[in-house]
């Protein structure tokens, strides 16, 4: 069912999954090139377009055997001005893929009605620089103004809500926060922490949620942690209140640093089977969490392991 207003309150034993990395799953599996790392392009690319939707469609197969509900995000992280400048897109070329991109995700949604309890679609909206850079030079005020663009066309475009993905600056983050809610669209905030758990720009986890939420007025719906592994992220959690503002986890399949990662060239899947312990054993520890899913190297293969491992650990709870 559509969700204007967003995520739904959290419910006792409702759980929910987002898809995997679907950007390295697409190349490195499927073989399909990211141009600045961007997929929205690739709807224009018959084989490419039937490759991302049967990726999520086994995605959504994972969510539907095992009763999760889903979240849905899609193919625009790097749909804002910057980034569709690089690619050759005027501001007109990009409002009209934002759309595209949305309605990609209504069509897959449309085909699980009554095969998966619920499902939001979202909007991604990625950091204007570079996610493993500082990123300094931005201020609150210069990313409400950047970020209103792409947030103002998902909200037109019917999205449900904005996911911020990978960012790692507090001034970045308060101004899409802020943006969002001048134009009346729910937004996550979704965070990245390097090797020594903290954000890139510097600042701890719980620093910066603290700081979010005091300087963007209350902060966004709820927090996410992406494109870490468990250990990068878990020795942040010290057990302050501000766990609580954590909604959603999409860790990285494999523990490698981020950097050296991306210069592989090809896909790390790590270890699924122990990437799904380590998500029961965070479902047992940090019972505010009901959306799980993955970022870079995971696919279905991830999921299927967190959502049996997640599930357990929430029945084992009950």
């Amino acid at each position: 069912m559509p969700h204007p207003d967003g995520m739904p309150p959290q419910q006792p034993g409702k759980l929910w999954l987002t898809e995997g990395g679907i950007e390295t799953e697409i190349m490195y599996k499927w073989g399909h090139e990211l141009p600045q790392f961007a997929m929205f392009p690739l709807l224009d690319n018959p084989a490419a377009l039937q490759a991302m939707q049967d990726m999520w469609r086994r995605s959504l197969d994972v969510a539907a055997q095992h009763g999760f509900s889903m979240v849905m995000n899609g193919l625009d992280y790097r749909a804002s001005p910057d980034w569709a400048a690089l690619l050759g897109y005027s501001l007109e070329g990009l409002a009209e893929m934002q759309h595209r991109s949305i309605d990609f995700l209504r069509e897959l949604r449309d085909e699980y009605t009554g095969q998966i309890p619920d499902m939001v679609v979202c909007g991604t909206v990625g950091p204007r620089g570079d996610a493993y850079g500082l990123n300094r030079d931005i201020t609150a005020d210069s990313a409400e103004e950047y970020h209103a663009v792409q947030l103002t066309t998902l909200r037109e475009a019917g999205a449900e809500m904005a996911w911020t993905m990978t960012f790692n600056n507090i001034p970045e983050a308060v101004g899409a926060i802020r943006a969002a809610r001048a134009i009346g669209l729910p937004i996550v905030m979704g965070l990245t922490l390097d090797s020594n758990a903290r954000l890139k720009s510097g600042p701890s986890l719980g620093e910066a949620i603290e700081r979010i939420d005091a300087e963007a007025g209350g902060g966004p719906e709820f927090y996410l942690l992406n494109c870490s592994h468990p250990v990068e992220f878990e020795p942040a959690l010290d057990g302050g209140d501000w766990e609580r503002r954590i909604r959603a986890l999409r860790p990285n399949a494999s523990k490698m640093e981020k950097i050296a990662l991306c210069q592989l060239g090809h896909l790390e899947e790590g270890n699924p089977v122990e990437l799904g312990q380590l998500m029961g054993d965070l479902a047992r520890r940090q019972p505010q969490i009901d959306i799980w899913g993955g970022c870079c190297g995971t696919c279905e293969v991830h999921l299927e392991e967190i959502a049996r491992n997640v599930k357990a650990a929430r029945m084992e709870m009950a």
